[in-house]
């Protein structure tokens, strides 16, 4: 029987221009769904799991939208809860070469930022689950989003499932200060860390020496010293931790590395040319769940969650429309490109 997952935040309308062109040229904008915790929940689903997906949306057409276009993919979309008045919406103006993407959020007052706790009956969506995945970003939609996640926290954990989050510190949302208070709490019930070269050094203060993430230059001794004191300070059983080398908007080195409390696994390195980054790390949390809930060491693990998310980047829109298949391929030694017949 397949593993059960519940991720739980919010799943956005995305509108972005055709290709490369700016906001100020576009004429069109071409509408998809997308979310952190939506886009880890389509990863699982795609990857043959049993993933639930956790928010609130409103009844109009708009609403049911974003619920049809996780339906679509196969995730249990059964505990949403219906009500508030709108979507959040974020805008995308791909970047390319030099020049970075932008996004510009317009969110405040969506149907999950208005949720109360009663809206969620916690001990009924965790019946039988093996796993519970949220990000940074759900909790720094407000206080009362933030107290909603630390009641999923331990429901989650009476059920006996393991806890996920990507600390994905967004600057947007909420001040440094009040990221670091907040997550220091959520993180007592967590037991797999995932961050990038940044958060960690955003939320908590601590950082890796001899990095520099607008040079491309990275320090593996150092990543070794980020995560053993993360899993020194809150207990994780496990800290992983994204490695990007941005050449451009369009080349990136991408690999990672896991700490499982006894060893430092690092990945191979992929050089890519991006298509679409946005989802990039919510595809290598949905590689590493999958890899952990499926008895993979830890070198298999981190090697199938940069695989997954490394084709992530070739693929347009939020989710990540890719096969166990295809990703063990691309881990075990094939990323020539070359067509499949």
């Amino acid at each position: 029987m397949a593993k059960k997952i519940v991720t739980f935040g919010e799943i956005m309308l995305r509108l972005a221009p055709e290709g490369y062109y700016r906001f100020v040229q576009a004429d069109t904008l071409g509408a998809t769904y997308g979310g952190g915790e939506a886009n880890v929940a389509v990863s699982l689903a795609n990857f043959g799991m049993d993933a639930r997906f956790v928010t609130k949306l409103p009844t109009h057409e708009i609403g049911q939208a974003a619920v049809n276009s996780l339906r679509r993919y196969g995730v249990d979309t059964s505990y949403i809860t219906r009500g508030g008045d709108r979507v959040g919406i974020y805008f995308l103006e791909k970047g390319a070469s030099q020049r970075p993407s932008k996004v510009i959020y317009d969110r405040a007052g969506s149907a999950i930022a208005t949720a109360k706790p009663e809206d969620f009956d916690w001990k009924t969506i965790f019946e039988g689950v093996d796993w519970f995945h949220f990000t940074g970003i759900t909790p720094a939609l407000n206080d009362t989003v933030a107290a909603i996640c630390l009641e999923a926290c331990k429901a989650a954990k009476e059920a006996g499932a393991t806890i996920s989050c990507d600390l994905n510190y967004r600057n947007k949302l909420w001040s440094k200060e009040k990221a670091g208070q907040v997550m220091a709490e959520l993180c007592e019930y967590v037991d797999v860390c995932i961050a990038n070269e940044e958060d960690a050094a955003d939320v908590f203060g601590i950082k890796a020496a001899n990095t520099d993430v607008t040079k491309g230059a990275v320090n593996h001794e150092g990543y070794k010293d980020v995560a053993a004191q993360l899993a020194d300070r809150f207990g994780f059983s496990k800290v992983a931790i994204t490695l990007r080398e941005s050449i451009s908007a369009n080349d990136n080195n991408w690999s990672a590395m896991l700490y499982d409390g006894s060893g430092y696994y690092f990945s191979k390195k992929y050089s890519m040319h991006i298509v679409d980054r946005v989802g990039g790390g919510d595809s290598f949390g949905g590689g590493l769940i999958y890899a952990l809930l499926n008895g993979y060491d830890s070198q298999g693990a981190i090697e199938f969650a940069v695989a997954a998310s490394c084709l992530k980047h070739s693929v347009e829109g939020d989710f990540n429309m890719v096969s166990v298949d295809e990703v063990t391929k691309l881990s075990g030694g094939d990323g020539s490109g070359r067509v499949q017949r």
